[in-house]
């Protein structure tokens, strides 16, 4: 299976990027291709900009003109999409949301003519036809019970429920790892061990 993730934190000696590393070897275990999209070593720019906003509103009607208005990185970024068959988000929470470089990937590349289009009135016809899959796996230093009874399960609402169910995403899934900084070395490993192994059996 060809395997997209999307990868977000600057600092290499992160928990993130442990992550990373085990997702990619169960992966490879697993006999699939992987493609990634290292946000951070690519110098990405998040912002969504005036041209990005029109190309944005001109997709609409137009998608060939509107991607002669994109950013090249977002038109790289939009191939590779397009040929995932499975996509994973890995990246921290930081004041209960994604980091900006996340949230640009969402704003710039989850995009009408890209990932949707629009049907009648203002229902979203979902694009990706090769995606079976998203799994979502984000580290914090928050309780998991903190996070749902009181922040509402922010990323869950926003990005699983919210952009990706509204987009039309199949099979969407969240691995959420709590207190990453509390829990013991051991458990940390544990957790990388179940993250392997998952994507070793990735179907």
């Amino acid at each position: 299976m060809k395997t997209l993730i999307v990868f977000n934190h600057p600092y290499e000696k992160s928990y993130c990027n442990a992550i990373l590393e085990a997702v990619q070897s169960g992966l490879e275990k697993g006999s699939h291709q992987i493609d990634l999209i290292h946000l951070d070593k690519d110098n990405f720019d998040p912002v969504m900009r005036g041209k990005d906003l029109a190309a944005f509103a001109k997709a609409r009607n137009n998608a060939e003109d509107a991607y002669t208005m994109l950013d090249p990185q977002v038109t790289e970024y939009k191939k590779r999409l397009e040929e995932a068959e499975h996509l994973v988000f890995i990246f921290p929470i930081w004041w209960e949301l994604m980091p900006a470089l996340t949230k640009g990937f969402v704003d710039k590349v989850i995009f009408p003519g890209i990932a949707y289009d629009y049907g009648k009135s203002t229902s979203m016809i979902f694009r990706l036809k090769k995606l079976k899959g998203v799994t979502v796996i984000t580290t914090m230093n928050t309780p998991s019970t903190i996070y749902k009874l009181i922040f509402g399960n922010a990323i869950k609402n926003s990005l699983l429920k919210g952009t990706l169910w509204k987009i039309g995403c199949p099979n969407r899934k969240w691995i959420s790892l709590n207190m990453v900084k509390s829990v013991s070395v051991e458990t940390r490993k544990k957790w990388l061990m179940k993250i392997e192994k998952k994507f070793t059996e990735l179907k």
